[in-house]
C-alpha cells in the first residue's frame, strides 16, 4: 500500500516547514511520505540547522523548496500549513484528503540579540516536535 503523502507549507520554507519535515520523518517516515515547502522559498535559515543539529537531526537532505515544484506532480494526501500567511494563500489542491492548519510563531522574523534568537528558535522547535508527537499519538502511530 502507497504511504501517504504529507506537505508541511510555511512561506519561506526555511525554518517551520523544514523542522517539521525533519520530525515527521524520523517518527514516523515509515508511514508517511514527508516533503516541505513554500511559496516564497529563501533556503534553510542557519539556525535552524543549529537548533535541528542539537537534537542530532542533520538537516543536509533538505532544501527549501517551491509548492509549484510538487502541483500536478505529486497528489498529497495532506497539508499541513504552519504559519498564517501561508494559510491564508495556500491554493485549493487537489485530491487532498485532510488540511491541516498549525499556527507557530516565525522564529526568522523574530528580533532579538543572536543569544534571544537562537532561543526563540529552540522554543519554536519544540512546539514544533510537541505538535507532530500529539498528532502521531491520536493516530496510533506513537504510543
Amino acid at each position: 500500500m502507497e504511504k501517504p503523502k504529507v506537505v508541511f507549507l510555511c512561506t519561506g520554507n526555511s525554518a517551520r516547514s523544514q523542522m517539521a519535515e525533519a520530525f515527521l520523518k524520523k517518527h514516523a517516515g515509515e508511514h508517511f511520505e514527508v516533503y516541505s515547502a513554500g511559496f516564497e522559498p529563501q533556503g534553510i535559515h542557519p539556525f535552524t540547522i543549529k537548533v535541528m543539529e542539537e537534537l542530532g537531526y542533520d538537516l543536509k537532505d533538505q532544501y527549501s523548496k517551491e509548492l509549484k515544484e510538487f502541483l500536478e506532480k505529486v497528489h498529497f494526501g495532506i497539508v499541513i500549513t504552519v504559519c498564517e500567511k501561508a494559510e491564508k494563500t495556500c491554493p485549493i489542491i487537489p485530491g487532498v484528503s485532510t488540511r491541516l492548519f498549525w499556527s507557530f510563531e516565525d522564529p526568522a522574523a523574530f528580533e532579538g540579540t543572536e543569544q534571544e534568537k537562537i532561543n526563540k528558535f529552540r522554543q519554536v522547535r519544540d512546539q514544533i516536535h510537541q505538535k507532530i508527537q500529539v498528532w502521531l499519538k491520536e493516530r496510533g502511530i506513537l504510543k
